[in-house]
C-alpha cells in the first residue's frame, strides 16, 4: 500500500521527506496534506510549522474542541476559545510542581480566554474540564511507543 492511500485510513498519519528543504517534511492525514520544518536557523527552510509547533496545535485544538463541547452539552453560554501554548525546556529544580529533579524537563504553559457571560463557577468549571482533554491526558499519561523498520 502506498502512503497517500494508506494515510486514508483512520488514526494512521504519514510523514516523508519532501523536497522542499533538508528537514522539510510532507505529513499525510486522511485528505489532508501538510507541511513541516525547522526555522531556517535550526537548519531548515521554514516551510511550514515545526514539529513542537504541531504538538503545541494538537493540545490547544483538543482543548479549545473539548471546552466546547463541554459548554454546548451544559448549555453555558461560551461564545469562543482561544487557547496560547508556549513549549520551553527548564531546569527540573525550577518546577517546584515536578516529580523530575535533575536536568531539563518540557514546559507547556496553556492560557486559555473563554468569551461569553460565563459566571465564575462555569469558567473554573471549564479550566478543570481543559485537563481531560484527549490529547493533554495522553501527553500526562505513560506513552507507550513501540518502533521498528519497515
Amino acid at each position: 500500500m502506498n502512503a497517500v492511500a494508506e494515510a486514508i485510513l483512520p488514526g494512521v498519519v504519514i510523514v516523508e521527506d519532501s523536497d522542499a528543504g533538508p528537514l522539510a517534511e510532507t505529513i499525510r492525514s486522511g485528505v489532508h496534506v501538510l507541511r513541516a520544518d525547522e526555522p531556517v536557523a535550526a537548519g531548515g527552510n521554514d516551510t511550514g510549522p515545526g514539529p513542537y509547533d504541531y504538538l503545541l496545535a494538537a493540545l490547544g485544538s483538543c482543548t479549545a474542541m473539548t471546552l466546547r463541547m463541554y459548554a454546548r452539552l451544559k448549555k453555558w453560554p461560551l461564545l469562543k476559545v482561544t487557547v496560547r501554548l508556549k513549549h520551553d525546556k527548564i531546569h527540573a529544580t525550577d518546577c517546584a510542581e515536578c516529580e523530575t529533579r535533575e536536568g531539563k524537563i518540557d514546559r507547556i504553559e496553556r492560557l486559555i480566554a473563554l468569551e461569553g457571560p460565563l459566571s465564575d463557577e462555569q469558567r473554573q468549571r471549564l479550566l478543570e474540564i481543559a485537563n481531560r482533554c484527549p490529547v493533554h491526558r495522553t501527553l500526562s499519561s505513560e506513552i507507550f511507543i513501540p518502533t521498528r523498520l519497515a
